[in-house]
């Protein structure tokens, strides 16, 4: 299976690292916005420009986009599934049903077939929802994410007027966690559950209080939570903030019996070195699903309930039962 890389950021980086350690892919190359001469990638994959991408149509199995989701991939998931499979980890919750369909329509049309909201979240966690929901329906869900740095949020600071650098954390609150583990199903609003954490580096003579207001109340992102700003150098944040860990929590309390008498709690835990290269291994094991989803003729848009646990791997069926069921 060829893999195309399109953006080449951090994410771009870890699925480079991801291709290179799966035996059934290969990477055709990078495409990027930038000047191809001046891109020197981790295993000297070839570069290409991202005007570029066409002439290479029939040389590409899968198109892995590396864009974010505030901006690039609302318009590049359903531009590039004119063309491609393509597989995105498009993860502003609240909008995945609009993405989902302009992304369909196109991929429909176009005999093309294409993931969005590939990752841990959306994506494994959204699995295990679903999963621990259907198991026990007298139940409550609970998210809880980090504490790590949150590439989606981050990169939005970044799109500010004034920005230079920006890292955001998402920090769950141990009150919450401890009170959900308990089995009390605590009733919790957004705010209760997590802060956010900002480390913002600004261009000199940037207004730093509208910067600050921007951030706070930016819809989707960060008004709905308590939110800490931080105003430091460039060198700070290399310092201090150059690693990309992340992590979570999903738990789902619920109750059994004919008089609910049995507790339960599901519980699946992340805990991440590198958010992007983990995120990046996911999104390899789904383009492989879509590749074979395509072989089969099964076009338009998919998400991580739509895929057969047996789609992901490289082993076959009959291997999967001798091995691991």
């Amino acid at each position: 299976m060829k893999i195309a890389i399109y953006g080449y950021g951090n994410l771009g980086k870890g699925v480079e690292c991801a291709v290179n350690n799966a035996a059934d892919t290969e990477l055709f190359g990078v495409f990027t916005r930038r000047p191809p001469e001046t891109v020197q990638t981790l295993s000297g994959a070839k570069v290409y420009h991202i005007d570029d991408i066409l002439n290479y149509k029939n040389n590409i199995d899968v198109v892995i986009i590396c864009g974010g989701s505030a901006t690039d991939l609302p318009t590049m998931t359903p531009s590039l599934a004119k063309n491609f499979n393509v597989i995105d980890s498009f993860d502003t919750h609240a909008k995945i049903p609009e993405h989902f369909a302009n992304v369909d329509a196109v991929a429909k049309e176009n005999n093309h077939t294409a993931l969005i909201s590939g990752g841990w979240d959306p994506g494994m966690f959204s699995i295990n929802r679903l999963y621990a929901s259907a198991i026990l329906p007298d139940g409550k869900d609970y998210t809880f994410w980090g504490k790590g740095v949150s590439q989606g949020h981050s990169d939005a600071i970044r799109r500010i007027d004034g920005v230079k650098d920006a890292r955001q954390y998402t920090v769950p609150i141990d009150d919450a966690l401890d009170a959900v583990r308990s089995g009390n199903n605590p009733e919790l609003t957004t705010r209760e559950k997590h802060l956010r954490e900002c480390f913002v580096v600004v261009e000199d003579g940037a207004d730093k209080e509208h910067i600050e207001n921007e951030i706070k109340t930016m819809p989707n992102y960060f008004a709905d939570y308590d939110t800490i700003v931080h105003f430091i150098t460039e060198e700070e944040l290399k310092r201090d903030h150059s690693s990309l860990p992340h992590g979570g929590f999903v738990i789902r309390t619920g109750k059994t019996g004919i008089n609910h008498e049995n507790n339960h709690v599901i519980e699946y835990s992340l805990k991440l070195d590198s958010n992007p290269e983990f995120t990046a291994s996911v999104l390899v094991a789904y383009a492989r699903a879509i590749n074979k989803l395509y072989a089969r003729g099964d076009y338009g848009c998919k998400t991580v309930f739509d895929i057969a646990p047996c789609d992901l791997s490289p082993l076959s069926n009959e291997e999967l039962r001798k091995t691991m069921l």
